[in-house]
């Protein structure tokens, strides 16, 4: 009898029930000899027995982990995991691969698999409403994948319920989760899918649009403190409705706010000014409310045992980091992490059994005395990231970029656009004075691609370790990708030599390192993008109320400036807010503005 189960199982697929050292381990002592002798029972069972006497046995319509084996080992143990590579080893025909869909799978199925009140349960989450993003079965890789809000649930064999693999505690949930947004994909015909809640946009936010025009009016300036409380009122009914994105938008208001009125270097009037836009936007837009006003998911969700390959760290203060995780097709991050905990994880590859991940793909390790957290050196773990992570054809991701809705209705997710960048060549690599920015051209078979790294008070050495980096013949570059005029521009975190990872903000042992001065040429149309931008930044930050007659001249100018350049739409309503300096003017003219910077 063959196990078509067997077969299916890729060494990707073994990496996810497992991991990767304990799949080339396997491999490793298979290529050595050490063979186990298979029998295959008349109901399908595959035993296999190991020259040191230990027994493992994979029954039909079993997971591995829950396989017997007499090593005694919890999970999924290297025993098992060579005797399904010696099972593979031992037919000599290739099954085809099944390019089926995990739709097909009927509630009939999942009741037997989870039982009706664990069904149930889930089944309010559906009628909730969630967001899906999904990855079919290819001829090269029959695994399907849904990721969603707070999970990533994984098909490993086709039709097979017990070889499903997911990050989240409540497996059964997500597997039924996972499910139906395939079968709504499949009657669709898409990708992404929202499924089940409400499909558009239909929540009552005028009190959004009051408090809005408020703030505009008395600009960061003159706002009072008085009118926080209504805000922190707002957080809590939206938090309460589960609307995650214009919440958090508030949450970042609030602080620009408090940061202003202590004089904190953490206040700025274009970011002040892009959140109000941003919940301008949110709130009038219409269209699928799991993109626009967040996800109709718990706040946060647990995670049972989660491995993580981390990306590399990013200072926000002298004392804490955000620390960026790939974990399976997304990536994940640890904000406002301790610095010396920072240090230890941001090279590291982390298997943690309590985890937290939210909406937004925030994850909080925790320790404690039962659940542990376990680190090993990053390595080569780069080189096994998912494809989906991974910038390998520069004019492809910077044409995926450009096809992206704009960034003040999509997804209100963290490190949305971390990517591994291949890299085969640096070259002209400079630093401009002026800027404080280092610039470089990497090169892989398939173009160039701008690397931009501007200097930070807070990371000190960061430059001067990139710029040894990049003398150090790297082959991945992580960091946050954009797309500007047609090209692709990364700013890294982290860099991977053969002397291993650097992470460039917690880089400490660096020594000056002299570059050729360098500058960018005079761009006219992002120069006149970023003066309207400014000036409309100042009207929001001393308020519409208390604009100055030079600001609004100074106003028009930049209007006549865009006209020139051909931005004509963007100029006449820059232009009538200069006459009517009304907070719809202001909020339509930004808009467009930040919409066209993004699409440069």
């Amino acid at each position: 009898m063959t196990r078509p189960d067997l077969l299916a199982l890729t060494p990707d697929a073994l990496a996810a029930l497992a991991n990767r050292g304990l799949v080339k381990r396997a491999a490793k002592e298979l290529d050595a000899g050490v063979l186990p002798v298979l029998d295959t029972d008349p109901a399908g069972a595959v035993q296999g027995k190991f020259p040191d006497g230990t027994t493992t046995t994979l029954p039909p319509n079993t997971a591995l982990d829950a396989a017997s084996c007499s090593c005694g080992a919890a999970g999924v143990c290297r025993h098992r995991i060579a005797v399904v590579l010696a099972y593979q080893r031992t037919q000599d025909v290739a099954e085809p691969v099944e390019l089926w869909s995990p739709g097909a799978v009927t509630d009939d199925d999942l009741t037997a698999l989870m039982g009706e009140r664990t069904l149930r349960r889930a089944r309010r989450a559906f009628q909730a409403g969630y967001r899906a993003k999904l990855r079919r079965p290819t001829a090269t890789d029959p695994t399907a994948q849904a990721e969603l809000p707070t999970c990533t649930v994984t098909f490993l064999v086709p039709g097979d319920l017990a070889y499903v693999h997911t990050d989240a505690v409540h497996r059964e949930e997500a597997t039924a989760l996972a499910v139906w947004a395939f079968r709504a994909a499949d009657a669709a015909g898409a990708d992404t899918v929202d499924v089940g809640g409400s499909p558009t946009t239909a929540t009552d936010l005028t009190a959004v649009t009051d408090l809005l025009d408020q703030l505009l009016l008395d600009g960061a300036t003159n706002a009072s403190e008085v009118l926080d409380a209504a805000w922190q009122r707002l957080h809590r009914d939206l938090t309460a409705q589960r609307l995650h994105w214009p919440a958090a938008v508030i949450t970042d208001l609030l602080a620009q706010l408090a940061a202003y009125r202590t004089r904190n270097a953490d206040y700025e009037a274009e970011h002040f000014a892009a959140l109000l836009t941003e919940l301008h936007a949110r709130t009038t837009a219409t269209g699928p409310r799991a993109e626009v006003l967040g996800f109709d998911e718990p706040a946060e969700t647990p995670l049972r045992r989660v491995r993580l390959t981390a990306l590399g760290a990013r200072l926000r203060t002298d004392t804490t980091a955000d620390v960026y995780f790939a974990s399976g097709d997304v990536v994940l991050v640890q904000r406002d992490t301790p610095l010396r905990t920072a240090q230890r994880l941001a090279a590291s590859n982390v298997v943690s059994e309590s985890a937290t991940r939210n909406a937004s793909r925030a994850v909080t390790l925790k320790t404690s005395r039962i659940a542990k957290t376990s680190l090993t050196p990053v390595g080569t773990s780069w080189d096994d990231l998912p494809h989906p992570l991974v910038v390998a054809d520069y004019p492809a991701t910077a044409a995926h970029l450009a096809d992206l809705p704009p960034r003040q209705v999509r997804a209100r997710v963290e490190a949305e656009l971390v990517r591994a960048v291949r890299v085969t060549d640096v070259s002209d690599v400079s630093y401009d004075p002026a800027a404080q920015r280092l610039t470089a051209t990497l090169h892989n078979p398939t173009g160039t691609c701008a690397l931009e790294a501007s200097h930070r008070a807070v990371a000190p050495h960061a430059l001067d370790a990139l710029a040894t980096a990049l003398r150090a013949t790297p082959t991945t570059i992580t960091g946050s990708v954009r797309r500007h005029r047609g090209t692709l521009v990364v700013d890294p975190l982290a860099v991977h030599t053969d002397a291993g990872v650097v992470v460039l903000d917690l880089a400490t042992d660096t020594s000056p390192q002299p570059l050729p001065p360098g500058g960018a040429g005079a761009d006219p149309l992002t120069a006149a993008i970023d003066s309207a931008l400014t000036v409309l930044a100042e009207a929001a930050h001393r308020g519409l109320d208390h604009l100055p007659a030079g600001l609004l001249t100074r106003t028009r100018e930049v209007a006549a400036h865009l006209h020139r350049l051909g931005l004509r739409t963007a100029a006449t309503q820059v232009v009538a807010f200069a006459d009517a300096p009304g907070t719809q003017a202001w909020l339509g003219a930004h808009l467009r503005l930040l919409v066209t910077a993004d699409a440069r």
